[in-house]
C-alpha cells in the first residue's frame, strides 16, 4: 500500500509471459481478448461497440484471432456522432461491417506480419501491412493508414494489436 514503485514501461516488441501494459492495466495470456480488452481504459469505446454489435461471444470463442485494437482517441478521430450513431441498433450490420473488418483469422505477431503482406479479414475485406525498421502500419481498404502502438498484446485465444485509428472497409 502506498506508494509502489512498478516502474512498468512495457512497449515490447516481443510478447512476454508476464503481459503487457494497454490502458493503465496488464493484458495477459490467461485471459480472453474480450477480457484484456475490458481491462484497457483506452478502449472503452471498442469494448461498447463490440457489446452493441453482439460479437463478445465469437471473441471470447477459441480463434485464434488477430485483433487491430483502434484505441478511444481513434474512434475520436471519426467524424462528430459517427460512434454514437453506430451503436444504435439499426446501424448493427454497419458495425459489424467496422469490426469484423478489425479481426484477421490466427494468431499473427509482429514479427509474422511482413512488409506488403495482404490480410484477409473476418469481414471478408484485405488488409495491407507496411512494415518498417519503425514499425507496422495497416492500409485500408479506402486508403486510411493505422499505426500499431502497442503490438504482440497476447491473449488466450489470439493475440491484440492496438491502432492509432478506425479502419474502414470498403462496403
Amino acid at each position: 500500500m502506498g506508494t509502489s514503485t512498478t516502474t512498468t514501461t512495457t512497449t515490447s516488441t516481443t510478447a512476454t509471459t508476464g503481459g503487457v501494459m494497454v490502458g493503465g492495466a496488464m493484458m495477459t495470456a490467461d485471459k480472453d481478448i474480450v477480457d484484456n480488452a475490458a481491462g484497457s481504459s483506452d478502449h472503452t469505446t471498442l469494448v461498447a461497440a463490440v457489446k452493441a454489435a453482439g460479437l463478445v461471444e465469437t471473441l471470447k470463442s477459441a480463434g485464434p484471432f488477430t485483433v487491430f485494437a483502434p484505441t478511444n482517441a481513434a474512434f475520436d478521430k471519426l467524424p462528430a456522432g459517427t460512434v454514437n450513431s453506430l451503436v444504435t441498433p439499426e446501424m448493427k450490420p454497419t458495425l459489424t461491417k467496422i469490426l469484423t473488418y478489425h479481426v484477421v483469422p490466427g494468431r499473427l505477431t509482429a514479427d509474422q506480419l511482413t512488409n506488403g503482406q495482404v490480410l484477409t479479414t473476418v469481414q471478408g475485406e484485405q488488409l495491407t501491412v507496411m512494415k518498417s525498421a519503425s514499425g507496422v502500419m495497416l492500409k485500408d481498404a479506402k486508403g486510411g493508414m493505422a499505426t500499431v502502438t502497442i503490438p504482440n498484446v497476447i491473449s488466450s485465444n489470439g493475440v491484440t494489436h492496438v491502432i492509432d485509428t478506425v479502419l474502414m472497409p470498403a462496403k
